[in-house]
């Protein structure tokens, strides 16, 4: 059985632990390998390298590291399929999907390779008589980042090529239950060039990640996942005098006005529902149908669900399964508390004949009408194929239910008013806005993340934001003009 162990100064390391935990094919429920399970003194191992490393690469010039951007950019343009292979094999999203998730990962490497224009500090000269004053950004040191098991490549690039190339090194803490992906990226950086222990792969569970968050070598934290574990990381991270950015989860809200394309809008909500089986942050769980159109568009809808192939991702499939048993059943149980609640099932996915193993962790795309906002299949982010269908009578009835919400990560609307489009995106009280686009994930020059309970932290990921979380201002106040004393004074340094 494949042991999917650390990676320490550009090499395997097994750790010392001993412990470790089962990974399984989703599409069949195979035990495929088992992954280190990092003791405290493991995850001291890995911190202690990439401490190690920063000093040379934090003065290395931008043009090398530039240059090892570009190969490993290079690199991983030539050999993605491989990445999205193994990220099939352990999550179960089908390839294409695999595939996408890669190529928006390496969109943020690609904008890392420009870092040197976004490092460049201001300078002013003759501030004072002879005093010119200088502002620069400089690496903070090690930083970590604690990555979610739905997206193993994409959310983990969302930080680590910004954090590199701006001079850190990089403890990498996956999901055990996708734990090769990081390994096959690590790989693929030592081959680019990357100095020993500047990227740096922790297998483990909470107890690496307590020591990440505590161990005074870190000095940044990034993270991706639930509300709960967000708010942990965030709170344990800051009371350690670390830099956090912590994205939580998500109930993602899609409004669509009764003067919307309605085949638009369905096709829409089958995407982003049903796509990579729900498990996404940025997945539409709720549509929220305004006016009398409610009927036609969830037929609509339904129509569509019906088509869908669910089974192995590898074999044409258009949804694969959910990552674990238990995870299936916990989704398949909010449908049955819908269903118990008095929602209306219109698809049930629960009983789907999937095209796979029959240990596969299958449930089938899921449509569930006349939700209620009290419902747990409305309040709780289910993270699993299951779309619920609220209606209401009015825009300002679904602004209302969507700002709301104690999440804010994305919503989207769906309007041919552009009125109504230009006044959703000022009112609502959410990260990132689609209007006419389900799953608005912006461009790596721009920042991912949410409002309330969304982002624990001032900062999110990516873009020019994920440039000043990973760097520190520095100001220099400089004379070399004058070389008198100038006499004893201790009044406060005036400008003159």
């Amino acid at each position: 059985m494949t042991v999917i162990a650390h990676w320490i100064d550009n090499t395997i390391a097994p750790g010392s632990s001993g412990n470790s935990a089962p990974v399984t094919n989703p599409a069949t429920g195979a035990v495929t390998g088992s992954v280190a399970l990092a003791s405290v003194q493991d995850a001291r191992a890995v911190i202690d390298a990439a401490a190690a490393a920063f000093p040379d690469w934090r003065d290395s010039s931008l043009a090398k590291r530039t240059a090892i951007l570009f190969a490993f950019r290079e690199l991983l343009n030539a050999r993605k399929h491989e990445l999205a292979e193994i990220i099939t094999a352990e999550h179960g999203k089908v390839l294409s999907d695999a595939l996408g998730e890669v190529s928006r990962g390496q969109e943020v490497v690609e904008f890392a390779c420009g870092i040197a224009h976004l490092l460049k500090g201001g300078m002013t000269e003759n501030a004072s008589t002879n005093v010119d004053v200088t502002s620069i950004r400089q690496p903070l040191g090690p930083v970590a980042i604690i990555s979610p098991f739905n997206f193993p490549a994409m959310v983990p690039m969302w930080f680590f090529p910004i954090a590199i190339a701006t001079g850190n090194t990089v403890v990498l803490k996956p999901s055990e239950k996708v734990p090769s992906a990081s390994l096959w990226i690590a790989a693929l950086w030592a081959e680019a060039g990357l100095p020993a222990g500047v990227f740096n792969v922790l297998q483990g569970d909470k107890t690496a990640v307590d020591e990440l968050l505590t161990n005074p070598a870190i000095k940044a934290v990034s993270f991706v996942g639930s509300t709960p574990i967000a708010q942990y990381v965030y709170s344990t991270g800051t009371s350690h005098g670390k830099r956090v950015q912590a994205l939580g989860g998500a109930k993602n809200h899609a409004i669509v006005l009764p003067d919307a394309d309605l085949d638009l809008a369905a096709d829409a909500m089958v995407n982003a529902g049903f796509g990579s089986a729900g498990e996404r942050c940025m997945a539409i769980s709720a549509l929220v149908a305004v006016g009398d159109i409610a009927d036609e568009l969830v037929g609509k809808i339904a129509e569509r669900t019906r088509t869908l192939k669910t089974g192995d991702g590898t074999k044409n499939s258009d949804m694969g399964p959910l990552v674990t048993k238990a995870h299936r059943d916990k989704v398949a149980s909010y449908v049955d508390a819908g269903e118990a609640a008095g929602a209306t099932l219109v698809v049930d996915g629960r009983q789907v004949q999937a095209n796979g193993g029959e240990g596969g962790f299958w449930l089938g795309p899921t449509l569930i009408d006349h939700v209620t906002t009290d419902m747990s299949i409305y309040t709780d982010e289910i993270f699993g194929p299951v779309l619920s269908v609220v209606r209401v009578n009015s825009y300002d009835e679904a602004l209302d239910l969507v700002n709301s919400s104690a999440f804010g990560n994305g919503t989207a609307i769906f309007t041919n008013d552009g009125g109504a489009a230009r006044r959703f995106q000022n009112e609502i009280e959410v990260g990132m806005v689609g209007i006419n686009v389900p799953i608005p994930v912006p461009m790596a020059y721009y920042s991912f993340g949410g409002w309330k309970n969304s982002l624990f932290g001032d900062t999110h990921a990516h873009g020019t934001e994920g440039v000043h979380f990973f760097t520190r201002g520095k100001v220099v106040t400089t004379r070399w003009l004058d070389p008198s004393h100038g006499g004893i004074n201790l009044g406060f340094p005036e400008n003159n």
